[in-house]
């Protein structure tokens, strides 16, 4: 597995790339299956849970969380920045993967904005396709601009 690493006693440790990973999944499930948030959550953290550290488990269960709190906010943004595309016509990969971007660009101090969208941009070529790592970069892309712009006008207001 590229993506885990291993600890001095053996055990093998995820990293935020991998813990990204699962909370991809986990979105594109709970789109699937309608079924009770907290328990696909639990049972996905459970499956895992070997391979978690507590800060992974932390990193998945807050931007699952998070993307579904802030589902109305984030769709409307990539409405917004996928002209001609409802979403009904996006691939549930591709907007999982843009919905967890999206969040972690909105609602995650701690992840640059470039790391979301090269991340993004790695889970669409590796899970849907060339042309989809195309389409997220794109719409990530002018997200990214916009988020720019309202950081730099935080900063200026604050100084």
């Amino acid at each position: 597995m590229k993506n885990v690493q291993t600890s001095r006693g053996g055990t093998r440790l995820m990293g935020r790339r991998a813990a990204r990973e699962i909370a991809m999944k986990l979105i594109y499930q709970l789109e699937i299956q309608k079924d009770s948030r907290e328990e696909q959550i639990r049972q996905t953290l459970e499956q895992e849970s070997s391979n978690l550290t507590e800060n992974d488990a932390k990193y998945i269960t807050d931007v699952v969380k998070g993307v579904y709190s802030n589902l109305e906010q984030i769709d409307k943004t990539i409405e917004t920045y996928s002209k001609g595309w409802k979403l009904s016509r996006i691939s549930k990969v591709d907007l999982s993967i843009l919905r967890l971007s999206i969040y972690e660009m909105h609602f995650r101090d701690d992840i640059p904005l470039n790391v979301s969208i090269n991340e993004a941009v790695e889970l669409a070529k590796n899970y849907s396709g060339v042309e989809s790592g195309s389409f997220v970069n794109g719409i990530l892309g002018k997200v990214s601009k916009v988020e720019e712009l309202s950081s730099d006008k935080e900063k200026t207001k604050s100084t």
